[in-house]
């Protein structure tokens, strides 16, 4: 009798295992359902704000002659990735929070995992960029007009697209090469690679082997190259002779500095620890702060802290009230 018993277990587990999976179910927050529309109406808020905020930066960086400078063509840039990468991630939660179902397909979450991976590292890239933008400004200044033309920014920015699109493009075959049939259910609010992987059936050490060596590539690699950039600024900026150059130098940079250590905080603690360490609660958390409230924030930190952008705010703000008058 317990022989028979355990051949059926045998034979439903093998059954199970057998069974390949055509959709995922993103879990999100079905875990608290009393707080479902009050999330609903913070998260779009919260997504309606980083849409308007950049688009507001992307506009007055393009209209304003003070800010036709290779510093902020990248900003501009940046904010762009911003609302693509929230675009990817945000919509498809409200509508799950709506309607409590969380069902997506597997093409569906391989192009959403495909973006999330694309335009998170092409913001890493950015960084970087906008950081050798500030080393040449600073610490040679007689030759940033030159060495940073609009024809070199321009192929900076392609540089980094055309790094980063074919890196994750394989990458998320080989994850969704892998085999899928035991649970379905994804205990996050969008299709991210830990959680993705614990559903796998088969081995994944080759596929944790490359998302490694892509954080190295696309996360580690630009950090230490902020960091020399930096270095080489504050040796620079230190021996200049006034208080007030090194003031003004400083406050060019400190936004920027702000957003990497955020940036690159969250993604060290997300992509860089072991699988056996990682915590569903943590993820979600972590994935909260960096895919809603960095975006919401980059805006707040580029403006508050830089004057330029204050006056070209205040110059929108003195236009659109006297279209509104006529």
């Amino acid at each position: 009798m317990e022989f028979a018993l355990s051949a059926d277990k045998k034979e439903i587990k093998t059954k199970s295992l057998n069974i390949t999976i055509t959709e995922f179910v993103l879990l999100g927050f079905s875990d608290v359902p009393q707080l479902q529309w009050m999330l609903f109406g913070i998260f779009l808020f919260m997504y309606l704000s980083i849409v308007i905020s950049n688009s507001i930066i992307m506009l007055i960086t393009r209209t304003d002659s003070a800010l036709q400078t290779p510093m902020y063509f990248f900003l501009s840039n940046f904010s762009f990735v911003e609302i693509c990468y929230v675009t990817v991630t945000i919509p498809r939660m409200l509508m799950d929070l709506c309607t409590q179902k969380g069902t997506i397909s597997l093409l569906s979450c391989a192009v959403q995992l495909c973006f999330v991976i694309m335009l998170g590292g092409m913001e890493f890239l950015l960084l970087t960029v906008m950081a050798y933008d500030r080393y040449v400004a600073i610490c040679n200044p007689l030759h940033y007009p030159l060495v940073m033309n609009n024809k070199v920014c321009v192929q900076l920015v392609a540089a980094c697209w055309i790094c980063i699109i074919p890196v994750v493009t394989g990458q998320t075959y080989q994850i969704f090469s892998l085999p899928y049939c035991g649970s379905n259910k994804i205990h996050h609010f969008f299709c991210d690679i830990p959680p993705i992987l614990k559903l796998a059936c088969s081995d994944t050490f080759v596929n944790n082997l490359a998302i490694y060596i892509a954080s190295v590539v696309f996360i580690m690699v630009p950090f230490l190259l902020i960091l020399v950039s930096y270095g080489k600024i504050i040796c620079n900026v230190l021996k200049l002779a006034t208080a007030g150059g090194r003031s003004k130098a400083f406050s060019t940079c400190s936004s920027h500095l702000i957003v990497v250590v955020l940036f690159y905080g969250t993604a060290t603690i997300t992509y860089a620890q072991p699988k056996a360490y990682q915590s569903e609660t943590l993820g979600k958390l972590l994935s909260l702060f960096y895919t809603i409230l960095i975006p919401l924030l980059n805006p707040i930190i580029y403006t508050l802290r830089n004057k330029d952008i204050m006056i070209a705010l205040r110059k929108l703000q003195t236009k659109l009230s006297t279209y509104g008058n006529t």
